[in-house]
């Protein structure tokens, strides 16, 4: 196990726009972490994933028990740097692959 990237991300809370589930509510922001590994491909994989955040694919705004929130979007994460894959961490020797398939 080698060391990692660690991707930090905090959204506010704001009104939704047009195009979102609920046009003009107001949901909530919330604090993310993500991370990958610390080599070649992980940082190659890092570049395209910040692309994805600039062209605002990361998140979403999703209704949650009655309430707007930010949620993450259909780009997979790993928010586990351990678990395995069930627990939506590393090790999971296919994930690189399949997040720049993704891309």
């Amino acid at each position: 196990r080698g060391t990692a990237l660690r991707w930090l991300l905090k959204t506010f809370s704001s009104c939704s726009k047009v195009g979102d589930p609920h046009p003009g509510q107001p949901y909530k922001g919330g604090h993310f972490c993500a991370f990958l590994p610390d080599n070649r491909e992980g940082q190659k994989t890092a570049v395209l994933l910040k692309k994805a955040f600039d062209c605002g694919l990361t998140f979403h705004i999703k209704s949650c028990n009655g309430e707007e929130r930010v949620t993450w979007g259909l780009i997979p994460h790993k928010t586990s740097w351990d678990g395995g894959k069930a627990r939506n961490g590393y090790p999971d020797a296919l994930y690189l692959r399949e997040v720049c398939t993704v891309l």
